[in-house]
C-alpha cells in the first residue's frame, strides 16, 4: 500500500471520476496543473478496484501521446506511481506479463496492425487519451482511436490547451448542442485563471511585447515598410512577422539579446534556470543557435523531429544547468522541463493552440524557490497579441459543419495537424525577401486569475501547503500485473529491460564473432537455450535467463578454444 497526496483540484477530478458509471471522462487542465499525477492515479485506482475483483493483471492500462518523447516522460511518471508501461510496444510482439500496460503514440494507433492490435490488449481495459484533440486533426487518426479503443471499460481523455474550432469530431468526447454549436463537454475544468488563484499550482507568466520596423519586398517587386501596429491584409501581415523572425534583420537578435539578459538575471537567483526559443523550422533553429553562440557567446542546443537523438537531449535539459535550448515543434507540448523560465516566440506558426501550447512550457510549478515568473518574449503581432491577453481564458472545442470555421482555421491549423513545421503561402514565399528589420518599442503584461493585465510585476504566491491536508491523501493498493507483483526498484521495468537487452545483445555479437554463425542464428539459438519466444515481448526475469545461458555459452566455447 502507498499513499499519493493530491493537489484539491486533482483529489475533486479524480473523486468525480471515480463516481462516474460512464465509461468516457474528459479533464480539461491548463499545463503544469498536474494532468499526468491525476490520470495516473485514476488508472492505478482503477486497475486495483478491478484487481480485486480477481482480474489478476489481465485488465491493462494502455496511454496514447502526442509525440514519442512523451511515451517515455509517461513511462517515467507511471514508475512513480507504481505502474509498470512499456514505451517500445510495437504491433506483433505482443506484450510482456511483468507489466501493467504500454504508451503509444496517436500517429502509431493510426496504422491498421497497431489500431487491431491495441484492439485485443486494452478490451476491458482502460485507455488514457493524453491531448485528446489529436484525435480530431486526421481522419486517420480519429479513426484509429475509436477502432483501437470502443472496447476499452474505462477511457480518460486530457487536454491541456484549447479545442480547436472546426468540423473534426474527436472520438469519446461528448458534445453539448448550442446556439454557437456543438460543444465540447468537459467532466471536469481547471483553467490557468483557476490554478493562479489557487496559488503555487503554476507561475505567473509575463509577456514582453516587442514592436519594430520591418521593411521586405513582395512577389511583385514592390519594397513595403511597416510596424506591428499598422492594419495589413493577411498576406501582408504574415510577411511582416516573417521578416521580423529573420535572421537577415536586427529585430530576432536585438529580442535574443534582451531575453538572454533577462535569463542571466534570473539565473542570479537561480543558476539552473533555462531559456527556450521555439524556431520556425531547422534552418531557422539552427541559425538561431549560431547567433546564441557567436554573439553573446553562450551555448544552444538544437531539437529537431529529424534528429533521432532528439528525446535524448531533451531529457538531458530537463535536468541539466544549460542555458538555452532552440526547437521547432518537439518542446511545444506536454514536455515536462520545469526549469524553463525565460522563452522566445520565434515561430511564424500564429494559431492559438500552438501559442498555449508553447506558452505552457513555462508555467510548471517548482517548490521552494522565492521567485518563479516566467518571461515569454513575443513580437507585437495582433494575433500573438490577443492569444497573449486572452491566455486565463477556458476554450472549447466548437464542431461545425464543413465550410462554417472560424477565421482563425488557416493553413497554418492545417500544418500543425500534420506536424510538420511547414508554413502556407509556398510559391508567394519563394518571391519574399526581407528587406531590413528593428526592434523598436517593448510593452509588458501578464495576465491575473480575474483576466485582468497589469504592468507592474507582482509578488509570487507563496507555496502551497496541500500536503497538510489528509483529504487530499489516497491510499493505493499495489497491483499486481499477469506475472504477478513486480519487484522494487528505483529503475522502472522499462529501464531495466533496456539495460539487459542492451548486455544480450552486446553477447549476441561476442558469439558471431567466437562462432561464425551469422546475428539470426545466434539470436535463435540464444532464445532457444533460455526458452524465450520473443525479446521485445520478454519479461525481466526471461532477459536475464536468456544472459545467463548466452554467457555460459560464451564461457564454454572459450573453454574449447
Amino acid at each position: 500500500m502507498s499513499t499519493v497526496t493530491l493537489r484539491p483540484w486533482q483529489r475533486a477530478a479524480f473523486d468525480r471520476f471515480r463516481d462516474s458509471p460512464e465509461p468516457d471522462f474528459l479533464a480539461v487542465a491548463t499545463p503544469g496543473a498536474g494532468k499526468t499525477t491525476f490520470a495516473l492515479t485514476c488508472a492505478r485506482a482503477t486497475l486495483a478496484a478491478w484487481a480485486a475483483e480477481g482480474s489478476d493483471g489481465r485488465r491493462r492500462l494502455v496511454v496514447v501521446a502526442p509525440t514519442s518523447h512523451l511515451k517515455i516522460q509517461w513511462s517515467l511518471a507511471a514508475h512513480r506511481l507504481g505502474l509498470q508501461l512499456d514505451p517500445d510496444w510495437a504491433p506483433g510482439q505482443g506484450i510482456a506479463r511483468d507489466v501493467h500496460g504500454l504508451v503509444t503514440t496517436y500517429q502509431q494507433v493510426a496504422s491498421g496492425p497497431a489500431a487491431n492490435a491495441l484492439r485485443g490488449v486494452v478490451a476491458d481495459g482502460m485507455v488514457i487519451l493524453d491531448e485528446i484533440h489529436h484525435a480530431g486533426h486526421e481522419r486517420a487518426w480519429g479513426d484509429g482511436v475509436f477502432q483501437a479503443f470502443e472496447l476499452a471499460a474505462k477511457r480518460l481523455s486530457l487536454s491541456g490547451t484549447p479545442f480547436r474550432s472546426d468540423s473534426a469530431k474527436i472520438p469519446f468526447v461528448r458534445y453539448d448542442v448550442t446556439a454557437e454549436g456543438d460543444l465540447a463537454h468537459a467532466d471536469y475544468t481547471y483553467g490557468y485563471s483557476d490554478a493562479l488563484r489557487d496559488g503555487g499550482v503554476v507561475r505567473p507568466v509575463y509577456f514582453p511585447r516587442v514592436d519594430g520596423q520591418m521593411e521586405w519586398s513582395t512577389p511583385s517587386g514592390d519594397v513595403l515598410r511597416a510596424t506591428f501596429n499598422d492594419e495589413l491584409a493577411r498576406d501582408q501581415a504574415s510577411a511582416r512577422l516573417r521578416t521580423a523572425l529573420s535572421l537577415d534583420g536586427d529585430w530576432l537578435p536585438t529580442v535574443l539579446g534582451q531575453a538572454h539578459d533577462r535569463l542571466r538575471a534570473v539565473r542570479q537567483q537561480q543558476p539552473d534556470a533555462g531559456g527556450l526559443v521555439i524556431a520556425t523550422d531547422q534552418d531557422h533553429a539552427h541559425g538561431i543557435a549560431r547567433l546564441l553562440r557567436n554573439r553573446f557567446n553562450v551555448p544552444a542546443e538544437v531539437v529537431v523531429s529529424d534528429d533521432p537523438t532528439a528525446s535524448k537531449k531533451i531529457a538531458e535539459f530537463s535536468h541539466n544547468d544549460r542555458p538555452w535550448l532552440v526547437s521547432v515543434r518537439m518542446v511545444s507540448e506536454g514536455v515536462d522541463i520545469p526549469r524553463l523560465r525565460v522563452g522566445v516566440y520565434a515561430t511564424t506558426t500564429s494559431t492559438e493552440l500552438f501559442f498555449r501550447q508553447a506558452v505552457g512550457r513555462f508555467v510548471r510549478w517548482q517548490f521552494g524557490r522565492a521567485s518563479q515568473k516566467a518571461f515569454v518574449y513575443i513580437p507585437d503581432d495582433p494575433r500573438l497579441r490577443s492569444h497573449a491577453f486572452q491566455i486565463a481564458e477556458a476554450r472549447r472545442h466548437v464542431l461545425r459543419p464543413p465550410g462554417e470555421q472560424d477565421d482563425e482555421f488557416s493553413p497554418d491549423d492545417a500544418a500543425l495537424d500534420a506536424l510538420t513545421g511547414e508554413q502556407d503561402d509556398f510559391e508567394q514565399l519563394s518571391l519574399f525577401s526581407v528587406v531590413s528589420s528593428t526592434a523598436t518599442g517593448i510593452s509588458v503584461h501578464a495576465v491575473t486569475e480575474d483576466g485582468v493585465q497589469f504592468f507592474d510585476e507582482e509578488p509570487d504566491p507563496p507555496d502551497p501547503v496541500f500536503a497538510e491536508d489528509p483529504a487530499l491523501a489516497i491510499d493505493l493498493p499495489e497491483i499486481p500485473t499477469e506475472a504477478g507483483m513486480v519487484a522494487w526498484s528505483s529503475l522502472s521495468v522499462a529501464e531495466q529491460k533496456d539495460d539487459l537487452r542492451t548486455r544480450n545483445a552486446d553477447a549476441a555479437k561476442r558469439l558471431v564473432d567466437i562462432t561464425g554463425w551469422n546475428h539470426a542464428r545466434v539470436q535463435g539459438e540464444m532464445n532457444r537455450l533460455a526458452g524465450v519466444s520473443s525479446v521485445a515481448g520478454a519479461t525481466i526475469d526471461q532477459l536475464e535467463r536468456r544472459l545467463r545461458y548466452s554467457e555460459s555459452w560464451l564461457r564454454r566455447l572459450r573453454g574449447n578454444r
